[in-house]
């Protein structure tokens, strides 16, 4: 036997948590600089923003006083009377932007895809170039390529598409009795033509956000693919395009905002109309940055107080598309993620 106890002694703090440690740097005056530089341009960005919003809603105060909610629900545009709304015009707005959107994306996808993972790098910066060039071409050039070129051969596709999927009521050219309208004046200064026009201005942009996100893909996850027995597309499939997922969003939400606001080359194409126009291939649409354009000139004091508005309208939806845009790409897998 003996004569010994074990006695419980309290744990000792000073052991069981560590503490950390403090880590201090002391920049050098290129990185003070940078840092400055940095903060007072994304200061100004924002000031600029803030500014454009509360000016825009300073100028609308007038009319939207006078409009009350049902500015975003008359169609007619007539400030002079008190009767006036965005109704027409944002709807033609949003149905421009998707007809843009179902075209440039595609396009867009399929030419990243193939600078991206086709063509050999010799011809890869050719392409390059060429699509660079292709946004730097000013808008007008397109409203009077389309106006002038595009719309005598887009007329008789629009034909054919109404003639046999007339069934589907966007696609149906009828009169106000219902019956189908076949002559060619009827297809003319359309949505549909106007968002090809704006399909063809945003896919530069698309596609040089789309083919960076996809270059970025990995290579050993590319070279894995690839040995496990893949084929070119399979591995795009399996590796490319989920690891450009983000670029994919970002890049068409990008192009979806620029399409909301483009202004001359649709103002050159559209014949403007006040009335909610559902069928797409049919003569007249509107655009809110259309109607700014068009009646800036020539409008009154509450005029303009009544543009300001619809101007406020486009900048919130332009900015709710950009925040959404930033948040799903944020919440997207990125290079960044990959090992």
């Amino acid at each position: 036997m003996t004569d010994t106890t074990t006695a419980v002694l309290p744990p000792t703090t000073d052991a069981a948590k560590p503490t950390p440690r403090s880590l201090r740097s002391a920049p050098v005056i290129a990185d003070r600089v940078f840092r400055t530089t940095a903060y007072a341009a994304g200061t100004i960005t924002v000031a600029v923003m803030l500014a454009v919003g509360i000016f825009l809603t300073a100028r609308a105060g007038d009319a939207l006083a006078v409009a009350g909610p049902s500015f975003l629900t008359t169609q007619e545009w007539s400030p002079e009377t008190g009767t006036f709304g965005v109704a027409a015009v944002l709807f033609g707005t949003v149905t421009i932007a998707l007809v843009a959107m179902a075209i440039s994306v595609p396009l867009a996808m399929g030419t990243a895809l193939l600078i991206s993972e086709i063509v050999p790098p010799r011809a890869r910066g050719l392409l390059i170039t060429m699509v660079d060039l292709m946004a730097a071409v000013p808008s007008v050039v397109f409203g009077l390529w389309g106006v002038f070129f595009l719309q005598a051969g887009v007329i008789p596709v629009a034909q054919w598409i109404s003639t046999y999927f007339g069934w589907i009521p966007i696609f149906r050219v009828a009169d106000e009795t219902g019956a189908r309208l076949t002559d060619a004046g009827a297809y003319t200064s359309s949505a549909f033509i106007a968002g090809i026009v704006v399909a063809l201005m945003v896919v530069p942009t698309q596609t040089s956000v789309m083919r960076e996100a996809f270059s970025q893909a990995p290579l050993g996850e590319r070279e894995g693919a690839l040995a496990l027995g893949s084929t070119r597309w399979g591995m795009i499939r399996a590796v490319v395009l989920p690891f450009g997922r983000g670029g994919i969003i970002g890049g068409t939400m990008l192009g979806l905002g620029r399409a909301l606001g483009e202004t001359i080359a649709v103002v050159m194409i559209i014949s403007p109309i006040f009335t909610i126009n559902t069928e797409l291939l049919k003569t007249g649409t509107n655009s809110v940055s259309a109607l700014i354009a068009l009646r800036y000139g020539e409008a009154s004091q509450f005029g303009l107080s009544a543009l300001m508005a619809a101007g406020l309208v486009l900048f919130i939806i332009t900015l709710i598309v950009n925040f959404t845009a930033s948040t799903i790409v944020a919440r997207s897998r990125s290079g960044a993620e990959s090992n």
